[in-house]
Formats: structure tokens, sequence, C-alpha cells
């Protein structure tokens, strides 16, 4: 007999197992109800081309390498990564501009041109904190498949001056304000936070190792980041694993604690020994898998969700400012809009990110570019999604006019993508792109781990540890596969012979899985 996985959902998560078991000779079927692989890492069409409408760049670049090497492959033969030298390009309204480069030194130099030589020196024990936190936390926490606060103390235990650089008392705001004379660069890393969905005057002063992860490199991917998704299911395939599109679950099956399989929507059984939910696990919690799983991941059903955000995707042509690949336009004071976004609320004038996809890739940039602009915006837990699509626009692009940044074309309303279509696109999210509130000092503890307490059942995704972002879902994908592997020897005696067995479905086919992946 042959072990029968089935991954629910094709988001980076569930890739990143399927590649993984589907390359130790299990049977694996991947369910997706959309139509393309990738998740949140989804994009839109334009006139120039499909736009990112979701993670932008490539982080952590040692976390993709290992998937790939993972199932003897190289990521460099199947996607090619463009180095960013700049960053990102930071913005104020009274005419400051910052870069951060891909080097320190020019980091350091840069901050004291633009703030003074004590600015310049506050950044660099700023950064060497960040480093050493990421450093320290990273085996321990963000890579361990369920970290334990035990764990934590045990290296804290080993470095005491651990304690004082995660100032376990303090907010990221309470921690940027004593590490910065200039509000400014407070402003700019307290942005981090919103990297996972907070707020940084909530958020615990430990994500400042965020800035690490940035500083270590970022990598735009020739053809978008979508096309990182369809590369991996490509992969998937190759390595015998079953990819079905327009296959919407309905319910996981399970008698006697264990799993047993799942139905579709179409009223039809498929018969699993093991299933990774690559899904929000507040979608289990709340029933909507069915009575089996509704005791899975109680806490995200008492936890505040994070942030959402309202996205556009479009292609125009753009004068008045040069940008590079990422840009953030900050507002005169953050806090107010943290704020209004508590109640419910969207300011006017808001922080913006922009993503010009078509700059940083080592070729022309074409008269018709492509933009992701993305401004923060409540879940749908906090206040009902109503807002007026044309008054939004205005919003966002008055506000870059105001910077100079002006936009021909501007985008039809149908760009745009609310909290409310990010809950239609992955049901029981509230909207939020980011799982369960990264606020207070044990939320990372607090997260849903790759095993469950059902036999047979895993999660992997962004709301599951080690937690948001393209790199950290890619974690939760091996944290599940290894988990598999794991539970599958330790209940067999002998080893299975890998034959790939066939599926027959409704309306969803291998061969259709193909075509659309090679479509974008």
């Amino acid at each position: 007999m042959q072990d029968h996985v089935i991954v629910i959902g094709a988001g980076v998560g569930g890739l990143a197992s399927a590649m993984r078991l589907a390359h130790h000779g299990l049977k694996v079927t991947v369910l997706e109800r959309h139509g393309t692989p990738g998740g949140k890492m989804r994009a839109l069409p334009s006139a120039a081309g499909s736009v990112d409408t979701g993670p932008t760049v490539l982080t952590m670049k040692p976390v993709f390498d290992t998937l790939f090497q993972d199932v003897g492959a190289r990521l460099e033969d199947h996607v090619t990564l463009v180095p960013q030298p700049i960053i990102a390009r930071h913005f104020w309204t009274d005419g400051a501009q910052l870069d951060f480069f891909n080097d320190e030194t020019a980091n350091i130099d840069a901050v004291k041109a633009f703030a003074g030589a004590r600015a310049a020196d506050q950044f660099a024990r700023f950064s060497k904190r960040a480093r050493e936190l990421f450093e320290a936390f990273y085996d321990p926490v963000i890579a361990s498949a369920k970290p334990t606060f035990y764990g934590l103390m045990q290296r804290m235990l080993a470095d005491p001056s651990l304690a004082w650089k995660m100032a376990p008392f303090s907010t990221l705001a309470g921690l940027l304000k004593q590490s910065f004379d200039d509000p400014r660069l407070a402003q700019l890393f307290g942005r981090y936070a919103t990297y996972v969905g907070g707020a940084p005057d909530r958020a615990p002063a430990l994500l400042s190792l965020i800035w690490q992860a940035e500083a270590a490199g970022v990598w735009a991917v020739q053809g978008g980041m979508h096309h990182l998704a369809q590369t991996m299911a490509e992969i998937a395939l190759t390595r015998g694993a079953e990819i079905h599109y327009g296959a919407d679950v309905d319910e996981i099956l399970a008698s006697s604690g264990q799993i047993t399989g799942v139905r579709l929507t179409t009223g039809e059984t498929l018969v699993a020994d093991r299933v990774v939910f690559n899904g929000d696990p507040r979608a289990l919690s709340l029933g909507r898998l069915g009575p089996a799983v509704d005791q899975i991941a109680p806490q995200t059903k008492r936890l505040p969700r994070s942030l959402s955000a309202d996205v556009w995707g479009f292609a125009a042509r753009v004068s008045g400012q040069e940008l590079c690949h990422h840009n953030v336009f900050f507002r005169d004071d953050p806090m107010p809009e943290f704020d209004a976004l508590a109640r419910g609320e969207r300011l006017s004038d808001p922080t913006l990110y922009l993503c010009a996809m078509d700059r940083g890739l080592d070729q022309p940039t074409p008269t018709l570019e492509r933009f992701e602009i993305i401004a923060n915006a409540p879940p749908l837990t906090v206040a009902a999604d109503e807002i007026d699509k044309k008054e939004a626009r205005c919003r966002v692009f008055e506000t870059l006019e105001r910077f100079g940044c002006q936009f021909s074309p501007l985008p039809a309303v149908e760009a745009l993508s609310t909290p409310t279509i990010f809950e239609q696109l992955f049901p029981a999210t509230a909207g939020s792109l980011y799982g369960q509130t990264p606020h207070g000092t044990m939320a990372a503890f607090q997260r849903p781990t790759a095993r469950t307490a059902l036999r047979g059942l895993y999660l992997a995704g962004g709301g599951t540890h080690p937690g948001a972002g393209l790199p950290m879902a890619t974690l939760s994908g091996q944290h599940a596969a290894e988990a598999i592997l794991t539970d599958r020897i330790s209940t067999s005696t002998s080893r299975r012979t890998a034959t790939h067995g066939g599926m027959s479905m409704a309306s969803a086919t291998v061969a259709d899985a193909r075509s659309a992946s090679s479509g974008l």
C-alpha cells in the first residue's frame, strides 16, 4: 500500500509540502479551489501582462535554496532571481528621501547623509541588534516545528544579553523611540510590523529582527512572483504529485480520531491517509470544513486578526519620481493611521507601499509599467468593508500626487482588491492577510503548528507557525512534510513501495493544471 496525502490548497505552504512528499515517493494530490497556484501570491491581468497583487520580492533566500535542494533541484535552474542593490526607496512629504541598500556600509553612509552622524551610529547599533536577534531566534523559534518558551529561555540563558536586546516589555514603537532621535527612522522601521499585519505600538519589540531578513538580501523574480508559484507546482508534478484546480473541498473526514479523506463540493469523496490543510486554520475552528476538525486551532476563534489591505494591481505610465522596485511613501505621523485602523477606519492620506514590478530587472523599463500599491486596511472583524472604490482610488492617487508621482491612466476600480474580496478568495480569514494578530509578547507561541491533535491532519500556510510572509509560509510547508515523514516511519515497520496512482475528478485534471500554469 502507498500512503495517500491530500493537500488542500496550492499556496506556497501547500506546494512546499507537496514537492517534498512527492519526492519521497508518497502519493500526493493537491486540491486547489482556484484556477492557478500560489494562494495569496496571486496576479491580476493588465494591459502590460500579469501584475503581482501579493508578495513582491523574495527574501530569506536560503529557505528556498533548501526547498529545491530537498527535491533534488536547484532554485537558479528554475527561477531567474535578480538581486536588488536598492532594497527600498523611502519618501517623505517634505521631499526627504532615503535609499537602503544590500550593503551595510552603504546604508550607514546613506543614513549619515540623511540625518547626520549620530543617526548613522544609532542605525548601526540598531542593525547589529536586529542581526543578533535574528540569528539567536532563528533556530529555536522560526525554524523549529514546535517552538516552546522553554526552548527560547535556554537560548537566552546561553546568552543573557539577548534578554535586553529583545526588550520583552516594550513594543516595537517603544524600542524605536529609544533607538532613534530622528522620528523618520523610527517611522521607517516601525513599518516592518505591517509585514506581519501588526501595528508598531502594539507589536512586540522582537519584530525589529524583520529588518535583518530584508537587509540580508532582496531578490525580484523574473516574470513576477506568481512565476515562483507556477514553478513550484510544476516541480511537484514532475515528482509525481497531481494538482487539480477548481477542486473545492467541502469537508475533511475522520473516523475514530483518524483522518480518512475529504469530500468535495461536488459530493465526491476522496480517501486519504493524511491531509495537509493549506488554508487559514480559523476555517477549521469555525466549522467551515466539517465537525471532524472543528476542535483544531481553537485559539484562532478568540485571538484578534491581523491587518488586511487595499491592494491595487494595474499597468500605467508614471512620471514625477524616480522609482525603484520597492518604494514607500510615508504620511507625516504614522500613529493616527494605526489608531484609525484599530477603529476600523481608513485615513485620507495613508502611508503607501508601491512596487514597480518592471524596475530593477536588468532590462529596459517599458513605457507601460506594472504596479502594485498597498495601503493597510482593517480586517472585517473590526469593521464591515463598505468602502467606495472610486473614493479609495482618489485617496491613493491623490496622496501619491502630493509626492509628485503621477500615473496615467488611473486604474479601473476592478484593479482594487479589498478585505471583502480577500475573504471571498480565502474563506474564514475575515479579510486578514496575515492570520492572527502578531501583537503581544507570546504571539509567536500562540500560532497553530504543523502537527495537530487529530491523527493524519497537518497544517501549512501563513496562518500557521512560523507565521505570515513568503519564506515563513514556505517553512511551514517544510514542517508539515517533515511531520508526515516522521509519523509515517513511526507507524510503519517496513518501507512502502512508491507507485504513483491516478485519480479521476469531475472537472479538474492534471492536464488542466498544466495548461492553467502556462497561461500566465
